[in-house]
């Protein structure tokens, strides 16, 4: 299991002065919405540049103009791109195509959806690479949240996927028992008193790092 880090940063002043602290105990680096509605493209490229041993991950959360945005995500830097589980089957293929025709990978968010088990299968049909299995902050913070919900989605998963929605170190270990592919930690390491300490505790709890 790969971890990613989740940077809800505004700047990428501030992204690579967190990088320069975790990036070596992180496999996937990933450029959270607001930074990218904030910075503009050219913040993946910058990070790309920095890190181009890394995964970057452009989280774009594509609705509409499914080929267009992972185009433009992919000729900035990005290896992965999300669209919404959401959106319609064609802006999912078309996002499928660029991804292609780049040699990249489309990540399916499934973020509000509610059948999460039927939307699975049919974004494997539809052929994205990967499925993020996500609780956002808004539903984090709601009363009652919990990852169950996540883990059990994983658990009948028949493609790869991530899980996403306040991991921490004492939740990762059920993560990659759930059979994730990656997991994806964010306040847990960017809000830490120390985040170098905080992604390398993570990292540890891994037993099987791919």
């Amino acid at each position: 299991m790969k971890l990613q880090v989740a940077m809800d940063l505004l700047s990428v002043d501030d992204a690579l002065s967190l990088l320069s602290r975790v990036a070596e105990y992180v496999d996937v680096i990933e450029l959270g919405t607001p930074l990218i509605k904030q910075e503009g493209l050219s913040a993946v490229t910058k990070i790309k540049h920095a890190y181009p041993d890394k995964i970057v991950f452009a989280d774009m959360k594509t609705m509409d103009a499914g080929e267009l945005e992972a185009e433009m995500a992919f000729k900035a830097g990005a290896d992965y791109m999300t669209v919404l589980g959401v959106a319609g089957d064609s802006t999912i293929a078309g996002a499928v195509k660029a991804a292609k025709k780049h040699g990249k990978t489309v990540v399916a968010d499934i973020i509000g959806v509610k059948d999460k088990a039927a939307r699975v299968k049919e974004l494997k049909a539809l052929g994205v690479g990967l499925v993020e299995l996500h609780a956002g902050l808004d539903e984090q913070a709601e009363s009652g949240y919990t990852i169950d919900s996540l883990l059990a989605a994983g658990k009948g998963a028949d493609i790869p996927f991530s899980i996403a929605g306040g991991i921490n170190v004492d939740r990762i270990g059920q993560v990659e028992d759930a059979g994730a592919a990656i997991a994806v930690a964010g306040a847990a390491i960017y809000g830490a008193k120390d985040p170098a300490a905080a992604a390398k505790a993570l990292r540890d709890k891994i037993r099987n790092h791919g």
